[in-house]
């Protein structure tokens, strides 16, 4: 096969954009394999995600032949290698059920990233770790070793090369300057009752209320708690007759489905930022 690319581009919207980039691409010899673009005219920004396929060229040279382009017409862009597996570092505490799910769909081929470390402020899930080959940083945590604990995490990020960080079930709310370092680059799941139902418990809660209708939101970390760019939810039909466990087995499986798809279009390259939302290329 030949080698393949990823071009993903944001701008403010302006004639001859598409013209411009597939001229670029046709002057490379690129062949396009899927394409994609938005018009947000409620801003007039352009948004736009080309695969392709060029041989006798690489990532590099690709994005230094764009600079100049992506320059002259203001473009936000970039070209990736799609055979780029992403680095990914998977945060957990004591619900293992994401983190589980996640290991489960790497190991099959079916998530297009690598995992290079686990990291988890409880020592539960070490001996999963250790079952699929995957080195485990137990790093406790208290309200007073906070700035040691993720001090410790930017060194297993920087010693891993990490990529991309997925908190899957870990319950520990990042601090700002963390979440600032990971913008865009940091994927988040939980369940989609909030803000109604906060703080323990809040599938009892839900219950509690009689809710018919239950889901689970991945977004982008950002030091707003819980309020990052909205990549992915999923809901479920609930009924009265269904006890609290039954309702938190489902609200584990859409969590999970939620934060799969996240993932994968993230390591794809579909996903833009466009502001507090994201445009989601599926």
């Amino acid at each position: 096969m030949k080698p393949q690319y990823v071009l993903t581009l944001s701008c403010n919207d302006r004639p001859g954009i598409v013209h411009r980039v597939t001229g670029f691409l046709l002057e490379h010899g690129a062949n396009i394999l899927e394409a994609a673009q938005f018009d947000d005219t409620s801003n007039n920004r352009f948004f736009m995600r080309i695969q392709f396929e060029a041989e006798g060229t690489s990532e590099k040279a690709l994005q230094t032949a764009f600079a100049p382009i992506a320059s002259e017409w203001s473009f936000e862009a970039t070209i990736f290698d799609a055979s780029h597996r992403v680095r990914t570092l998977l945060m957990v505490s004591k619900q293992g059920h994401c983190l589980n799910d996640l290991l489960f769909r790497w190991k099959s081929g079916l998530l297009p990233i690598d995992i290079p470390a686990i990291v988890s402020n409880h020592m539960d899930y070490y001996q999963l770790a250790a079952s699929y080959n995957i080195p485990f940083f137990h790093l406790p945590i208290t309200a007073e070793t906070k700035p040691q604990q993720e001090a410790k995490i930017r060194e297993v990020i920087a010693e891993k090369s990490i990529d991309l960080v997925i908190l899957a079930r870990y319950m520990q709310v990042l601090s700002p300057e963390l979440s600032r370092d990971l913008s865009g680059r940091a994927i988040n799941i939980h369940h989609s009752f909030l803000p109604s139902f906060k703080g323990a418990k809040p599938y009892y809660q839900a219950h509690a209320r009689g809710v018919k209708l239950i889901g689970a939101t991945a977004h982008y970390v950002t030091d707003d708690l819980d309020e990052g760019p909205i990549i992915e939810q999923e809901v479920a039909r609930v009924d009265h007759a269904m006890s609290v466990e039954a309702l938190t087995n489902a609200g584990r499986d859409v969590e999970c489905t939620a934060l799969a798809r996240a993932v994968k279009w993230h390591a794809e390259h579909r996903v833009l930022l466009n502001g507090h939302r994201t445009v989601v290329f599926r």
